[in-house]
């Protein structure tokens, strides 16, 4: 919330509460408040998975 941009391991979410800031929980239990809703945050963690994917599956087809 201090406007600095951040990566967070997806893999790591345990879930986003709306409360009604946009709260991420990790499966550490750290809680982190970002500014994103909660579809935001749902729909760049899929965007990432499916880039991975595209590039394992273009690596595989190359090999």
């Amino acid at each position: 919330m201090n406007g600095k941009s951040f990566i967070i391991n997806s893999d790591l979410i345990e879930k986003v509460e709306e409360t009604p800031d946009t709260v991420i929980t990790l499966t550490n239990d750290k809680k982190i408040v970002v500014k994103e809703s909660g579809a935001d945050i749902v729909d760049k963690v899929i965007e990432y998975k499916r880039k991975i994917q595209r590039s394992i599956a273009c690596s595989v087809e190359t090999e």
